[in-house]
Order: C-alpha cells, then sequence, then structure tokens
C-alpha cells in the first residue's frame, strides 16, 4: 500500500491525511499556552536572583537547577499519575501536559530574564534610585522596557523549543501530532510513511515559526538602531 495510505487522491488516503493534520490545533495551542505561562513563572522564579539577599538568590538557583535536572517526559508522568496519588488533585492530560511543560520551561525562562535585566547598566537601576523609586517600580518602568529587547528573541527561540517538546505531552493520551501519528500507526501499520510525514509535520511548524522569530529579531534590531 506503501505512500498510498496518504494520498489526497483517494478517500482512505484523504481521511488518514486531515486525521494526522487534526491535531496541529492541539499541538500549537498546548505550545502557546504553556510559553505564556511558562514566561510568567520564569520571570517570577528570575526577581529572586536580582535581590542583593543571598537567601532568595539560592532559592532562584535552586529552583532553576532542580527544574532542569528532571528530565521533561518524567515530570510529565510524573504530574499525571504521581501528582494525585500524592495530594489527591488530579488533572485532565490536557492541563497535566501544560503545566509539565510550562514549569519545565520556566527554568530556561528565568535565566533568559534574569540575563537580559542584568545586561541592563547599573546606571539605570541608580537613576531611577535616585527618582525615589521603589525596586519594582525601578524593574518596570526602567529596566524591563529597555531589556524586553533582549528578552523578546531569546523567548521566541524558546517557543521553538517547546513546540518540539510539545510532542512528548503524547504519552498520556493528549490529541496532538505524534499522538494521532502512533494512532494512525497502530491501524495501518505502516510507521515508515506515518513517522515520516509527522518529521516533515514538525519540520515545517518550526521552519515557519524560526522564520517568524528570525523576521522579529531583524526588526527589533532595526528599531534599536533608530
Amino acid at each position: 500500500m506503501g505512500w498510498f495510505i496518504l494520498s489526497p487522491n483517494n478517500v482512505e488516503g484523504l481521511t488518514n491525511l486531515k486525521f494526522l493534520l487534526s491535531g496541529l490545533t492541539t499541538t500549537i495551542y498546548i505550545s502557546v499556552v504553556s510559553i505564556i505561562i511558562s514566561a510568567i513563572l520564569g520571570f517570577i522564579v528570575a526577581i529572586p536572583s536580582l535581590a542583593k539577599n543571598k537567601f532568595l538568590t539560592y532559592i532562584n538557583i535552586g529552583y532553576v537547577e532542580i527544574v532542569r535536572a528532571i528530565p521533561l517526559l518524567v515530570l510529565i508522568l510524573w504530574i499525571y499519575y504521581g501528582l494525585p496519588i500524592m495530594t489527591g488533585l488530579s488533572f485532565s492530560p490536557f492541563v497535566s501536559g501544560i503545566i509539565a511543560l510550562a514549569i519545565s520551561e520556566s527554568a530556561f525562562q528565568a535565566e533568559i530574564f534574569r540575563a537580559g535585566i542584568n545586561s541592563i547598566k547599573k546606571s539605570q537601576w541608580e537613576a531611577g534610585s535616585s527618582l525615589g523609586l521603589t525596586f519594582y517600580k525601578r524593574l518596570r518602568l526602567v529596566i524591563l522596557p529597555q531589556a524586553i529587547k533582549n528578552i523578546l528573541p531569546a523567548l521566541g527561540n524558546q517557543f521553538v523549543y517547546v513546540l518540539k517538546m510539545s510532542s512528548l505531552v503524547s504519552i498520556i493520551g493528549i490529541g496532538d501530532l505524534t499522538r494521532k501519528a502512533n494512532e494512525l500507526v497502530v491501524s495501518t501499520y505502516r510507521p515508515l510513511e506515518i513517522y515520516t510525514f509527522l518529521i516533515l509535520e514538525y519540520l515545517i511548524l518550526i521552519l515557519i515559526v524560526s522564520f517568524i522569530v528570525r523576521k522579529f529579531e531583524k526588526k527589533l534590531k532595526q528599531d534599536g538602531n533608530n
């Protein structure tokens, strides 16, 4: 049967193609929601590292190192299967996948925010202080508007990473691109054709997102030079 099972020129092939592509929306949605939540968490985690308090700095370092040391696949399985046993709280596969992706990615986002904020000259902090602004007002009104140009391109690159890693949520039953491919392999016994098509799906998706990110980076650089 070969590639005939994915040919749009016949009813069965068209049905299979639609089935495979039906996971695209789920993959994109999970990735977008996860990157937004992880950015918020990452920013919150990064704030203690900016303080002069060593205890708060150690909290930041501890969170980042621990979370980055946990494989994403293990975190997904623990949140979906282990967390309900330990706490009694249970989440749907969809929510569990987003939580795991967001937590895992937040450690990387925290480092991005920390590096972006620390790239701003110390004199900018001192200027805000001379105006009588509190730490958080200096951060919000003076530092972040300048640091965001350094942070956003890195966040865009991390979104590409999250898109790829989102394939792991298929293990808990979420109907993303990978899950749809696995289900079709079981029913058709054609792993070569289907997984090759899956690679092409991710390749095209990642290339499109990467292109948008590069265009965005270029625009930021142009705006910065003007």
